[in-house]
């Protein structure tokens, strides 16, 4: 298997999880994760989250106002770094309820997994800004 075929896995693997966590299930995210303190996110809803606890809870809350949707990534493009780091570029399609509300998801993603304990982890993810998931946060928050 070439390190790209890898980290193609390795995206699978983390949008199978985001799915999973879209419908209510976020156990599945937190293992495709470094737990590090280095790790961040730049999310939909216009947050940064930077360090495990962060992220971790970020993750977790968007489980709870996340529902019936679904996610996948079209158009990827692997770009390997070294032996140990690699980034992936695409375009996020799909939809969800957001605090109830339908919204549709059609924005850029970027992810930046590590080699780490025989596994690629996610480091980084960072999607476009929904400003409707901005304006709900506003409501809610």
């Amino acid at each position: 298997m070439t390190l790209e075929d890898e980290i193609r896995q390795a995206s699978e693997q983390f949008y199978a999880s985001l799915n999973r966590l879209i419908n209510g299930d976020h156990e599945p995210m937190l293992e495709v994760w470094a737990h590090g303190t280095d790790v961040s996110t730049m999310n939909p809803r216009g947050r940064v989250n930077v360090g495990w606890e962060q992220v971790r809870a970020g993750w977790e809350r968007a489980a709870q106002s996340l529902s019936d949707g679904q996610v996948s990534v079209e158009d990827l493009v692997v770009i390997p770094l070294a032996d140990q780091v690699a980034y992936t570029l695409g375009r996020e399609h799909g939809q969800v309820k957001f605090e109830g509300e339908p919204v549709k998801i059609d924005w850029r993603v970027t992810t930046i997994y590590r080699h780490e304990h025989g596994g690629w982890k996610v480091v980084h993810n960072h999607t476009d800004v929904s400003p409707t998931m901005v304006e709900g946060l506003v409501r809610t928050d």
